[in-house]
């Protein structure tokens, strides 16, 4: 195969990711990158080099048409433009519902007015463990970008 589209190469990887009993810890340290990077890659919202994208083929055993595929700019936005049905992401966006507000206006009085980067940004995903239940823990991290006055 030598064209394969981004949705049909996230398929393969993540069949081959199962298959094969990796974690996106284990699939990132031989690419060479952050897990959640690497998984934002797989899941077609990131580009990889030749390199990274060559490993990650080899280490699953997949055909070198997912490669360059890994390798074109994405589509960034994943997500239908309605509300997710899926839990997890649902709660994401429940989040932003409840407390967009607060975050904008915490930061914008701790920066000033602007907006946090989603370019110049990382993200840490962390489970912390819990006697009354494990807990997620998400850290992002992003550049803050203060709106320009010409």
């Amino acid at each position: 195969m030598t064209n394969m589209s981004k949705e049909m190469a996230t398929e393969a990887i993540l069949l081959a990711k199962r298959d094969k009993g990796l974690t996106f810890d284990t699939i990132a340290e031989a690419v060479g990158r952050h897990p959640v990077w690497t998984a934002s890659a797989i899941m077609g919202q990131a580009t990889m080099s030749a390199e990274e994208a060559d490993k990650l083929v080899n280490l699953l055993e997949l055909d070198a048409s997912i490669s360059t595929s890994l390798q074109q700019i994405p589509l960034k936005g994943s997500l239908d433009e309605s509300v997710p049905v899926d839990p997890l992401l649902y709660r994401f966006h429940e989040i932003l519902q409840v407390y967009g507000t607060t975050i904008k206006g915490v930061i914008h009085e701790k920066f000033g007015d602007g907006i946090m980067s989603a370019i110049d940004f990382t993200m840490d995903i962390d489970k912390k463990e819990d006697p009354a239940g494990d807990r997620v823990v998400v850290t992002l991290d992003g550049k803050f970008l203060p709106y320009k006055k010409w």
